[in-house]
């Protein structure tokens, strides 16, 4: 497999992009932190880094890709992934490019599917999981809502416990909000969330129950207690509260954190150090 690799910096948070899947697929990659590798699989919004990922970084090298087909200048890549397997896939190819053998695996809504589907699928990648509300398991007695069907304000309305909290304005400006930044975001959400409703429509279940056995990482589970998206009897174990919305409050990081820290103990040395891509060109 070849692997390009741009890099630039943002800040404290290093940004890169790696192409794969025969230089089909481009995916943005954000980084910070120091410390045994943790890679954090983003909910259906898209990716941003908030304190949560911060929180993190303070004992993690954490590593965040972005779903494919969000990635600035690359929404068409997404096409050339035909269904979940393939992504499965492409983000192997992902972990392998960046020099991950092994990691800490955290994953919020469609990414803690995805983070599941690549523990069962190669189950030496994943040291450890943290999965916040995952979807992939569906029970006909439980009440799911369709978000991609959903109006903005609804929409809001159901993923935050508090709708105008600071971090539910930013993800979702207000229809009166006109200016340039609120349409851009506007734009980002939902292709962020017609990019990965591709691989889980119309029914957020393909056969995860199936492979589940094959994930051999300890696990922790968080939910929020007022999920209004996935309701908590989803889950046979709850932890934390609050709703489904990418705002995770910085003492579940800190405890998602503490649970994974033992991941330290076995971290293979070459994943000790600041994100690098081993063979970045």
């Amino acid at each position: 497999m070849t692997a390009h690799v741009q890099t630039s910096r943002v800040s404290e948070t290093q940004e890169r992009t790696v192409s794969v899947w025969q230089d089909r697929v481009r995916i943005r990659v954000l980084s910070k932190g120091r410390g045994p590798a943790l890679v954090f699989f983003h909910g259906p919004w898209g990716l941003t880094w908030d304190p949560f990922l911060d929180e993190l970084a303070q004992s993690f090298t954490v590593l965040a890709p972005a779903h494919p087909g969000t990635t600035p200048d690359a929404h068409d890549d997404v096409y050339h992934l035909d269904g979940l397997w393939d992504l499965v896939l492409c983000y192997d190819e992902l972990l392998e490019a960046l020099g991950i053998r092994d990691a800490a695996f955290v994953g919020h809504s469609f990414g803690g599917m995805v983070a599941c589907e690549l523990a069962a699928a190669y189950h030496d990648r994943a040291r450890r999981l943290a999965l916040i509300a995952p979807l992939g398991f569906w029970r006909d007695p439980d009440r799911i809502i369709n978000w991609m069907l959903l109006e903005p304000g609804e929409l809001r309305r159901q993923i935050f416990r508090d709708p105008e909290c600071d971090a539910a304005r930013r993800m979702f400006p207000r229809s009166d909000e006109q200016d340039a930044a609120a349409t851009a975001a506007r734009v980002r959400m939902v292709w962020a969330m017609g990019t990965t409703g591709k691989f889980i429509w119309p029914i957020p279940d393909k056969g995860l129950k199936k492979r589940i056995h094959r994930v051999k990482a300890p696990t922790l589970l968080v939910w929020g207690t007022e999920d209004r998206c996935r309701p908590r009897s989803a889950s046979r174990a709850a932890r934390g509260g609050g709703a489904h919305g990418a705002r995770i409050p910085e003492p579940v990081a800190s405890y998602a954190g503490l649970r994974l820290a033992s991941a330290r103990r076995s971290a293979n040395p070459t994943n000790t150090s600041p994100a690098t891509p081993s063979n970045a060109r």
